[in-house]
């Protein structure tokens, strides 16, 4: 059923690493665009039986713009699991660090498997997963340099989703289960644009949460405690370790950049679950923050077992809005579409700043393929579509990043760039759209000979 499953999305892995140094351009690739978009994904190097496919090995995935032509290299991350599972030749592990039989004992994956995102800062290129520390990468080989943590100054894990001020520089992070597995507490910490950590602090949370994103603004941090619950009593049953309780209500804790953990106010809410954050920022003696929030989580059970409704599974862009006058303690949730979307970004230039602009990829509404993403949204400040455009029947899109045209350019004056899988003829392409008129579809399209599977997260590092 699984494998099935697999053949008719673009979610299996694929076998091989390989480099193309000139790859096909339908259109032409603009100029501007000089440095390489990242991006990484699961792609597990053996089946494990009942592995979740978000506990894959990481996959590298590099198209190297330059004056118009493109390259492409992709490598797997060679943490010590990867290495250990290769040499003895299959699957050590089932995910979640359960060992499968006949592992030895001295095999750990404790370092993770580095495959959610990949991001630049202070002159480090970091593979990140939300359980374990940064992964560094040689830029242009792929290969794993060493963990990171800062020559000591951070321990354990370590969020996929950092936020970079785009003012200071300062790079703001957090981890969950920061006292160890399934645990509610969560660390805290930031490090200047020089790479220095300048802060690391530990808080608990309400309860044991997977804590995916989290939301900066130009004062606060903010750190969404939502029901995907973690338990160890369930993980000792043989249960799934994290599922969904929605009697556990929505938390949001907010705190001031500069104050104290114990000064965090929680808020609360409806239950509800966010894996991300478009934007957030302040607004008088408001915040406001624009999520994909889904009513019901999807790919985790309840606790018993049950799966969850698969009609309230499904992301849609929602505003938060929250009170710091101290009047409540209750947030707000304004949905501002009705269009099932995840993975949504902005000019980063305006992070955690009023923003004018975000995208995201979309179902088509119109398509039996439900969760398919295989279109873009281009949305104003206030949620309102500005465009939106559909690949053809059957085929996906994935996290569409935004580059700017230039330092000085206009907020949103850039273009998108989004890998494609072309399900009739099985393999993919690196879509380049005008980020302000999607509609129009894609100026360039980059052409790749095999499929890239569908992953999570990737970054544009320009040419320095």
């Amino acid at each position: 059923m699984e494998a099935a499953r697999k053949a008719r999305t673009n979610l299996a892995p694929i076998p091989m690493e390989c480099d193309a140094d000139f790859l096909k351009v339908v259109g032409e690739l603009p100029r501007e665009l000089n440095g390489t978009l990242y991006r990484n994904g699961p792609n597990p190097q053996f089946d494990a039986p009942g592995a979740h496919w978000f506990v894959g090995d990481g996959m590298l995935h590099a198209f190297h713009l330059e004056n118009g032509r493109a390259s492409y290299r992709n490598r797997w991350v060679r943490t010590p699991k990867w290495q250990a599972e290769h040499d003895a030749g299959r699957a050590l592990f089932g995910g979640f660090g359960r060992k499968l039989p006949g592992t030895p004992a001295s095999v750990t994956d404790d370092g993770g498997v580095a495959n959610t995102n990949i991001i630049f800062h202070a002159g480090r290129l970091l593979a990140l997963e939300e359980g374990h520390r940064p992964t560094e990468i040689e830029p242009g080989t792929l290969n794993r340099r060493s963990y990171c943590d800062y020559n000591g100054a951070i321990a354990g894990p370590f969020t996929a989703h950092p936020k970079i001020d785009p003012i200071t520089g300062e790079m703001m992070f957090f981890g969950y289960n920061a006292a160890g597995p399934l645990t509610p507490a969560l660390s805290v910490g930031s490090v200047s644009a020089s790479g220095v950590v300048t802060r690391f602090d530990r808080f608990e949370a309400p309860y044991a949460s997977m804590v995916h994103d989290f939301i900066v603004t130009e004062h606060h941090l903010l750190f969404p405690v939502l029901p995907i619950t973690g338990s160890m009593a369930r993980a000792m049953r043989g249960q799934a370790p994290y599922a969904w309780e929605p009697d556990k209500g929505a938390y949001v804790g907010v705190m001031k950049r500069d104050g104290a953990t114990s000064d965090i106010v929680w808020f609360r809410a409806e239950s509800c679950y966010v894996f991300h954050v478009m934007n957030a920022w302040e607004d008088g003696s408001h915040i406001i923050a624009d999520v994909m929030q889904f009513e019901e989580a999807p790919l985790f059970p309840h606790p018993d077992g049950r799966p969850t409704d698969p009609t309230k599974s499904r992301a849609r862009l929602c505003r938060w809005s929250f009170d710091l006058s101290g009047n409540t303690d209750r947030f707000t949730q304004t949905y501002l579409d009705d269009l099932t979307g995840e993975f949504p970004r902005i000019d980063d230039r305006r992070a955690g700043l009023q923003n004018h602009h975000g995208w995201y990829a979309c179902a088509n509404p119109e398509v039996s393929m439900f969760g398919a993403l295989s279109g873009v949204v281009h949305v104003d400040g206030k949620g309102s579509r500005l465009g939106h455009y559909l690949l053809p029947e059957g085929d996906t899109l994935s996290e569409p990043v935004f580059v700017a045209r230039g330092p000085a350019a206009a907020e949103g004056d850039g273009w998108l760039l989004a890998v494609v899988w072309r399900a009739s003829e099985n393999r993919s392409d690196l879509a380049v759209f005008n980020a302000t008129d999607v509609e129009a579809g894609p100026v360039a399209l980059v052409q790749l000979g095999h499929r890239v599977p569908d992953g999570f997260h990737g970054n544009w590092v320009g040419a320095a």
